[in-house]
This record gives C-alpha cells, structure tokens and sequence, in this order.
C-alpha cells in the first residue's frame, strides 16, 4: 500500500522546480559576448526601420552610443529624448547614436517614431538573437553601451539612465578621441 511521505514529495517538487528555473533562465554563454572593458564586437550586420543595411563595423573610428530597447518599455520610452538631445548635440564631434529595437518588426517601427520622434537609426534588433546576446540585451531593456572611437567599450549600462549619466558618458567618449580635450 502506497504511503503518504511528505518530505519525499517536498524534497521531489523542489528538484522538479529548481529544474524548471534552471531551463527558462539558463540560455548557455551568448555567442562572442562584450565585455564591459574589452574590444566592441561590431561584427554584425542589421537593416534600419526604413529597410537600409546597417553593418556595425562601418562606425569603427567614431565613438558610437549603442541602445537596446523596446517599444512597450516606458524606460526606454523615456530616455528617446536624452538620446535625442546627444545625437544632435555631438554630432559635429562624430558621435553615432543607435537604437536598436529588440522586439518590433519595421512597420510598428515606423509608427512609434511617428509619435515619439528618433533623431538617430533605429535598427532591427528582431531576429538577431546573436546580437542582442552579444550586448547582454536579451532579459531587459534599456541596455546602453558606450563605445569609444577604439572599439573598446568604456561602460555598459543595464537598466534606464538620467540626463546627467549620458552627458557625462557621451562628453567622455568624445573626450578619448581628442586626448581629453572637449
């Protein structure tokens, strides 16, 4: 006859849950991950909103804000006009601005910056998995990456950023390509 064994079933539905955590947060290493104080892999190539190429590689030289995010996410909705405001405002020192979109097909693309105005590339981040696991943006938006114009990475930001934390960030990247001068 079967007896009831409580600490047999708790012991059983802990391994069976632990299992499951493991399964659905455990995707194994991203394919050539960024490191947040190594060389940029730019070695991706993605179409904009507008269906243009966009490869990576071709801003190798100019210091390059690089943005994940997603239309649905107030976060990023938020930082738009920061973003905005630094691609105007170091335009003329090369600064590249890119956002790229994680989850939206073009023409939702198109939409949303109808409403909410980008003053740099969107690319298409969906269906790039490798990418987006190469720049740590698969589990939540905004990620931000601070490239300088070396290709070595000065900062990866996770989670939204303030005015201040961009000025500075991008003032910096402008910085390393005229030896410290504004």
């Amino acid at each position: 006859m079967f007896q009831f064994d409580r600490w047999r079933w708790a012991s059983g539905g802990l391994a069976i849950v632990t299992a499951l955590v493991l399964a659905f947060t455990w995707s194994g290493p991203p394919a050539t991950p960024v490191s947040a104080s190594g060389p940029a892999n730019l070695n991706f190539t993605v179409q904009d909103m507008n269906g243009q190429t966009v490869r990576l590689a071709d801003f190798r030289g100019r210091p390059v804000i690089l943005n994940f995010w997603a239309t649905w996410c107030g976060p990023c909705r938020a930082e738009i006009p920061e973003l905005n405001t630094l691609a105007e405002q170091y335009k003329a020192q090369g600064l590249v601005v890119l956002g790229v979109s994680v989850d939206d097909k073009p023409e939702a693309l198109r939409k949303f910056t109808q409403e909410f105005p980008m003053k740099y590339p969107v690319l298409v981040g969906l269906g790039h998995d490798e990418l987006q696991e190469a720049y740590d943006a698969v589990i939540a938006v905004p990620v931000t990456w601070f490239i300088r114009a070396d290709g070595t990475v000065q900062h990866a930001q996770k989670g939204p950023a303030t005015r201040e934390f961009f000025e500075a960030q991008a003032k910096a990247l402008v910085q390393s390509m005229t030896g410290g001068r504004p």
